[in-house]
């Protein structure tokens, strides 16, 4: 069993021979190498499914709160700052209805969201993918695609949702954030890697982009000093995942997947989630 922060890579497989599965605790998997695994017919099973409200309510809720300085107004509430009332400007941020929500990675919790945008606040929905969907789940989703720079350029609220994969790390880097709107924010529920976030730490500072929700980032769970710094920040701890009753959907399946692979119950050498079925032939 993994919960994603254990590397599982060819040193490790040789050093466990006997090794049947790995099976993660949680829909992304790039802490293992899968084609080290398969190479060794160890499976590798995930938890998608479970996962994908809880975590597109967490997105869009981290994207609000970026973007209404909500953790700003907090900070300054607490500091005993708030002196006075009644101040037209104050924590002034962006509308959320209204707006458009970019989306770049439109898999299951990318179209979550983007049913979130349309359907619940009136959003202009435009989204990139490494493929378009097909037009009945553009429609379910009110979503529209466009390339990527018309995505960055035309995008009120950017929110990442790809998966990692060597091609993805710095999808979003200096040059992608200096197409964006000085007022535009991004949320990355993504993973580590998909944004420079030194990059970033700088379009913030220099007001490049107006706000940034981030609940994943580089190196983790070290995070850049300029990042934690910057007032225009929300940040969190990787917790898109983190209710209740989702964490413990997730533990049971990747429990289901485990039982599975060794040949016992009910779904005995066929997990129900598995990421190389290759290796079950």
């Amino acid at each position: 069993m993994s919960t994603g922060s254990e590397r599982i890579d060819a040193a490790l497989l040789d050093a466990c021979p006997q090794l049947k599965a790995v099976c993660n605790v949680g829909v992304g998997y790039n802490n293992i190498d899968v084609a080290a695994c398969t190479a060794r017919g160890v499976v590798v099973t995930n938890t998608p499914d479970v996962l994908t409200e809880t975590t597109a309510d967490f997105g869009f809720a981290l994207m609000m709160a970026a973007a209404r300085r909500i953790a700003e107004s907090d900070h300054f509430v607490r500091a005993g700052d708030w002196t006075k009332t009644g101040i037209h400007d104050h924590f002034v941020g962006a509308d959320i209805h209204g707006a458009t929500l970019g989306i770049l990675g439109m898999g299951r919790i990318g179209r979550g969201i983007a049913r979130r945008g349309a359907l619940g606040f009136g959003m202009r929905v435009i989204y990139h993918n490494r493929s378009r969907l097909p037009a009945a789940a553009e429609a379910e989703s009110g979503a529209q695609y466009v390339d990527k720079a018309t995505l960055l350029r035309q995008a009120d609220h950017l929110v990442l949702v790809l998966p990692y994969t060597p091609e993805a790390h710095h999808s979003i880097g200096a040059a992608e954030l200096a197409l964006m709107k000085r007022s535009a924010t991004l949320t990355n529920i993504a993973r580590g890697g998909i944004v420079d976030d030194a990059a970033l730490a700088q379009a913030l500072r220099a007001g490049t982009i107006a706000a940034a929700g981030l609940d994943v980032f580089e190196g983790e769970p070290q995070v850049h000093p300029d990042l934690r710094s910057a007032p225009n920040t929300v940040l969190t701890a990787h917790i898109g995942s983190a209710s209740v009753r989702t964490r413990r959907a997730m533990a049971a399946l990747a429990i289901d997947n485990l039982i599975a692979a060794l040949g016992q119950g009910p779904n005995a050498g066929r997990p129900l989630t598995p990421v190389n079925p290759q290796v079950l032939v």
